[in-house]
């Protein structure tokens, strides 16, 4: 798979000449198919992960996750020799401000304000690790004591709105795994953090974000 490269504070994948088939077909699922579509396609086509394991890693039932693939597949199989088209992501002023605020909390370590903007019942889901309520989970105590330095950013995947968490290499800060939050009313509702699925990054047509100071 090709590995995505950095264009100032954008990371793209490069153009390669046709023949790709590999390459060619995970281009057009990152591009093509929303979210659960991508994640059942990829989890069970590329990494052959059992339905069951799909359906808790995504939070779905095993008829979900095959009703997921089977619209998935329909729709790339469909797409047979089509030049790609990259549409215009949709922007919600409201969450991208709740985004930037939790970012800002989030580096500097203020977990109580972190807190303050999720409801009292919140979920948290850390792909393979935890699912339960975020009050009930070390969730932030566990980026606290990393060995590794984190911080967090406003960005895109492929048009979506997420919060990459960038670790610092040899001397940028590179992403390393995203984070959706889902809220209702402006007050964060759900929290699914990927740590474990590092192949969500390589396997992104597009990631945008602002590097942090």
């Amino acid at each position: 798979m090709r590995r995505p490269i950095f264009v100032e504070d954008e990371i793209v994948l490069p153009v390669e000449p046709a023949g790709q088939g590999a390459d060619r077909a995970i281009e057009r699922l990152v591009i093509y198919l929303p979210p659960k579509e991508r994640a059942c396609v990829l989890l069970k086509d590329v990494f052959d992960y059992s339905l069951e394991e799909i359906a808790d890693l995504v939070g779905s039932t095993v008829g979900g996750v095959k009703a997921a693939l089977n619209r998935g597949r329909s729709k790339l199989a469909a797409l047979s020799g089509e030049s790609i088209v990259r549409s215009e992501p949709q922007r919600d002023p409201e969450l991208l401000e709740l985004l930037s605020r939790y970012v800002e909390l989030f580096n500097r370590r203020d977990w109580d304000g972190v807190r303050a903007l999720t409801s009292a019942d919140a979920q948290l889901r850390v792909a393979d690790c935890f699912k339960g309520r975020l009050s009930e989970s070390p969730y932030f105590v566990e980026y606290e004591r990393a060995s590794t330095t984190w911080k967090m950013a406003v960005g895109e995947i492929d048009g979506e709105a997420v919060l990459p968490v960038l670790h610092h290499g040899e001397d940028s800060w590179k992403p390393a795994h995203p984070v959706r939050i889902e809220a209702v009313g402006g007050i964060i509702n759900r929290i699914a953090d990927y740590y474990a699925c590092p192949w969500i990054m390589p396997a992104a047509g597009a990631v945008v974000f602002s590097r942090p100071a």
